[in-house]
């Protein structure tokens, strides 16, 4: 990816060396983008996302968590989601079921911030630009890169939890160090790759500030466990596809990609697959437990974005079969 000399976002705060403090209150996590409501292109407000209070400790979430997981097999998203009384998402929810990542020298982490840097501001071109031709304007969110852990907005952030957005404060948060991580544990490796995990959090974001996640949420409440997941896996691959917008428009105006970079953002979506992680973890699928999507769901819905650039292109809940 072409980004060295570019523009860096001013809307990123620097964490690291701070470490967490006390903790806050809610669970971690992106709360559900929905439906689509359409003027030019860009989808309506209906209200405000939210994430509901959890009463446990961090150190027992965790704890049953990796009990969940590595003793019984079962994702603890599944679990976890419901004791927060609200739900977890994104790649950085996906993210949660590897080990701690590896440490990063300063230089490494200085150009990882620079690049993130970059990234950020490529999605404040392309959303601001999406959102203008819509008749509407664009609050684009804050990065922050912390070390380990750090408050937010929905509760306490870790490392181990990978990237992940906060509706709350509208901040994406990611320990630069995961991007080792990215490479060694999920075989995906590369700058582009990395642009997409922050690109897909932002859409995160888009549908936040557009209503949706609220939307959703609402349904989420009176609904099964089976159509939550549904609508879990509706909103990830709708984030998914807003990543793809991003690089289509990207890269139509500022030609950032190099040879290979598509090939590196589609196997990052393959690895975090829920049935890739399944997989691997347990040697069986579950379908009905899936809440980002397969590896193939998430691949095509980048493809989708990246090929047509359109977001009403992008509606994951119209379709039968995501």
């Amino acid at each position: 990816m072409k980004w060295e000399g570019r523009r860096q976002s001013s809307n990123v705060e620097d964490r690291r060396g701070q470490g967490g403090g006390g903790f806050g209150g809610g669970g971690l996590g992106d709360i559900f983008g929905g439906g689509l409501g359409r003027r030019g292109g860009i989808q309506l407000p209906r209200g405000a996302g939210g994430v509901r209070s959890g009463g446990m400790g961090l150190g027992t979430i965790v704890i049953i968590g990796l009990v969940a997981w590595f003793v019984f097999g079962i994702n603890p998203l599944q679990i976890l989601g419901g004791m927060l009384g609200g739900s977890m998402g994104s790649p950085s929810s996906s993210y949660t079921q590897s080990q701690s990542s590896s440490p990063m020298s300063n230089a490494e982490q200085d150009r990882a911030y620079q690049f993130a840097s970059v990234v950020m501001a490529d999605t404040e071109d392309v959303w601001t630009q999406l959102f203008r031709a819509g008749g509407q304007s664009y609050k684009a969110p804050t990065l922050v890169i912390y070390t380990s852990a750090t408050q937010t907005a929905c509760g306490m952030g870790q490392a181990g939890m990978g990237p992940f957005y906060c509706p709350g404060d509208q901040k994406v948060y990611i320990d630069l160090s995961f991007f080792n991580e990215l490479a060694t544990r999920f075989g995906a490796a590369g700058d582009f790759a990395q642009a997409y995990v922050i690109a897909h959090e932002v859409g995160h974001h888009v549908q936040t500030i557009t209503g949706l996640s609220s939307r959703v949420a609402q349904a989420k409440s009176g609904a099964s466990e089976e159509e939550a997941n549904q609508l879990s896996v509706r909103q990830e691959l709708q984030a998914d596809c807003y990543a793809g917008v991003w690089a289509h428009h990207a890269q139509r105006t500022k030609a950032i990609l190099e040879p290979g970079d598509l090939e590196e953002a589609l196997r990052a979506a393959s690895a975090v697959g829920d049935d890739t992680i399944q997989r691997q973890a347990r040697g069986t699928v579950s379908p009905e437990s899936f809440t980002h999507g397969s590896a193939e769901q998430r691949m095509r819905w980048f493809r989708t974005g990246f090929d047509t650039g359109s977001v009403q292109g992008c509606d994951t809940f119209s379709v039968a079969n995501p």
